[in-house]
């Protein structure tokens, strides 16, 4: 008789596997590993495509093993140039998280378009091509587990919300276990008052949370990132002399020391040690060795804060760095943006003006007077500035690197709405200038502020060119670029679309106040930026000009931020219309003007006329190059700085 065997599960030894793979801790989480198994990059999401190569980003290494649970710091802190590879930080973070560690894990940009851009063109492209997790996100919104801002996984494990951080009600919802910060410099005050506090709040019932804070710096006092750093570890990256093998971190200041400008091929560092030349062939063995140093160790435990700059960047050579000084050097603007992308430092402003008096006794030793136009300034732009009783107007000649020469200042009576005033701003488009060869030079271009009384602005404005004429608006902010135009705006009960949006330009006078003054303290007439004052102008020009300084305050919700703040005593319309005429010089292209369209304007303008050309009022006085010369309007005699409340 043939037996048959029943095997049946045996109950206990089931019920005790069970228990033991609960009670297994979970494998160690490693960010190094799980991106070279699992990150690979397309064509068009990097500089270096394929799968992630850890030896190309070897300084990354101990970043990643900070933001692992493994180390007891709360906060890791990275404070680095633009283009560095920084994305690739947060995005193993979040993925990695994802995977090996699923939770509630929010990240924070900017903005909200900011946010969805992000969401669009990098996360979920990442979430398709990594095998891991293109099974753990659904990436179809059936059920309301998968949108632009909101990624949540199928097992209800976990999901990455994606946030900007100028919408506070985002910012105050559930508890995140982990975090990222992205660009937090740019992070600006919110209508519930401080962004950074409020997403920093998210991870507060987490008592093992990690919050990612990174950015490339922008402006001190005040940078976000920065002031993160300082509180932070302080950890620089030092690598090894090829030379003599002493360690030492690659400091901008030694590149610079020994920078030939007539060569930025040749741009190097220089051993703290032993003085040999270190070049760049020599970096990818020096970066392979890197090791982290701590200025401030006690803060490991709990804020570990990086430092990062692109030298040690296979994505940009010495050349570049070099070449990029060279072109940025003495201009305060492209200095900020050199510091800041390139070196990844906050540019520092002290946010004081030189003394006025210092520049009126500057002003009245020049050889020039009132109303003329020195040699080498080709290009004249007005700056308009309107008051509830009259109009206030600068002139400014503009010549080669970026050298400025104020010419002329006046005030209109009158309301921008009436008549006589408009007329009179239209002889001032009219008006000419006397240069130092002896030809009247016109206007180039005008920027009136249109920030109040825009539609009275407006209906003067549109009358001419809008090569001629533009409107701006002056934004406080460090973040924005120096112009750009308004975005198409619509009436608020009509919802039509406003008209004057098409020649209507956002300004950002805050970094202009910075560069402004920063130029002002300088004295040698051939430094880029040098302003060139006539002898002739009133001492209240220069109070008025340098009327502003940059200090802390504290916003309706108690959260501190700094702003432009003007002196109550002085008025500021110098100041105001002097930033306006360098926006219209800006949008008529002085920054960016080739040399041989400088060559052409010195020769149109600053060569004199035949005398056998010239009429007697041509010889007496001299004339436009391109232009008849407009007869000067009578002005009303009043005190230009009187009846001013």
């Amino acid at each position: 008789m043939k037996h048959i065997t029943i095997e049946t599960a045996n109950a206990k030894r089931i019920m005790l596997v069970v228990i033991a793979d609960a009670l297994r801790p979970p494998p160690a989480v490693n960010y190094v590993d799980w991106a070279v198994d699992n990150i690979t990059f397309q064509d068009n999401e990097s500089d270096v495509p394929g799968p992630y190569n850890r030896r190309a980003f070897r300084y990354f290494d101990e970043v990643l093993r900070a933001l692992s649970p493994e180390d007891p710091c709360r906060i890791v802190t990275l404070a680095k140039s633009a283009q560095l590879g920084g994305t690739v930080i947060a995005v193993i973070f979040t993925l990695g998280t994802m995977d090996m560690d699923p939770c509630y894990f929010f990240y924070v940009h900017p903005t909200e378009s900011n946010a969805k851009k992000w969401s669009r063109m990098k996360l979920v492209p990442l979430l398709k091509t990594t095998p891991d997790l293109r099974s753990a996100f659904p990436l179809t919104n059936r059920d309301g587990s998968d949108s632009v801002l909101y990624k949540e996984r199928r097992d209800g494990r976990g999901a990455i919300q994606i946030s900007g951080a100028n919408s506070p009600s985002n910012l105050s919802q559930v508890t995140m276990k982990r975090q990222v910060q992205d660009d937090l410099s740019k992070w600006e005050m919110n209508n519930a008052g401080d962004p950074e506090t409020q997403a920093d709040s998210r991870s507060r019932g987490k008592e093992f949370a990690k919050i990612l804070k990174i950015s490339t710096p922008l402006v001190m006092p005040g940078c976000r990132i920065t002031r993160n750093f300082e509180e932070g570890s302080q950890e620089f990256p030092f690598v090894p002399c090829p030379h003599c093998g002493h360690m030492q971190v690659l400091e901008w200041e030694n590149m610079l020391a020994g920078l030939d400008e007539d060569h930025p091929e040749d741009a190097h560092f220089t051993c703290i040690e032993c003085g040999s030349i270190i070049e760049e062939h020599h970096r990818a063995e020096m970066v392979d060795k890197v090791e982290w140093r701590a200025k401030n160790p006690a803060a490991k435990r709990y804020h570990r804060s990086f430092y990062l700059w692109s030298a040690y960047s296979i994505l940009q050579s010495w050349e570049r760095i070099a070449r990029e000084w060279l072109a940025a050097k003495g201009d305060p603007e492209r200095e900020r943006v050199f510091l800041n992308d390139t070196v990844g430092r906050a540019f520092v402003t002290n946010g004081e003006a030189p003394p006025w008096e210092g520049l009126r006794d500057r002003a009245a030793q020049s050889p020039r007077s009132r109303g003329r136009i020195p040699a080498g300034y080709f290009v004249v732009a007005i700056g308009v500035d309107c008051q509830k009783d009259r109009v206030e107007w600068q002139a400014v000649a503009f010549g080669r690197d970026y050298r400025r020469a104020p010419v002329d200042y006046g005030v209109i009576p009158g309301h921008i709405s009436e008549r006589d005033c408009q007329d009179r701003l239209d002889a001032l488009l009219k008006e000419t200038w006397l240069n130092s060869a002896g030809n009247r030079i016109g206007l180039d271009k005008l920027a009136i502020d249109g920030n109040a009384w825009t539609e009275d602005v407006w209906e003067w404005a549109r009358r001419h060119s809008a090569q001629r004429v533009v409107m701006v608006r002056g934004l406080n902010t460090d973040v924005a670029p120096l112009t750009a135009r308004v975005k198409k705006e619509r009436n608020a009960k009509t919802g039509k679309l406003l008209r004057y949006s098409s020649r209507f330009y956002n300004v950002n006078v805050s970094v202009l106040k910075m560069a402004l003054y920063r130029n002002l303290a300088k004295t040698d007439p051939l430094q880029r930026g040098f302003v060139d004052f006539p002898a002739g102008f009133e001492d209240e020009y220069f109070r008025q000009l340098t009327s502003e300084r940059r200090i802390k305050v504290k916003t309706r919700s108690g959260a501190e931020k700094y702003e432009w703040v003007p002196d109550q005593t002085i008025r500021n319309e110098m100041l105001d219309t002097m930033n306006q005429a360098e926006a219209a010089a800006i949008l008529w292209g002085v920054r960016s003007l080739p040399e041989a369209i400088w060559d052409r304007l010195e020769a149109e303008r600053e060569t004199p006329l035949p005398e056998a050309q010239l009429d007697l009022e041509d010889g007496l006085f001299g004339r436009h190059s391109s232009a008849k010369a407009a007869p000067k309007q009578p002005e009303p005699k009043v005190n230009r700085w009187r009846n001013r409340k």
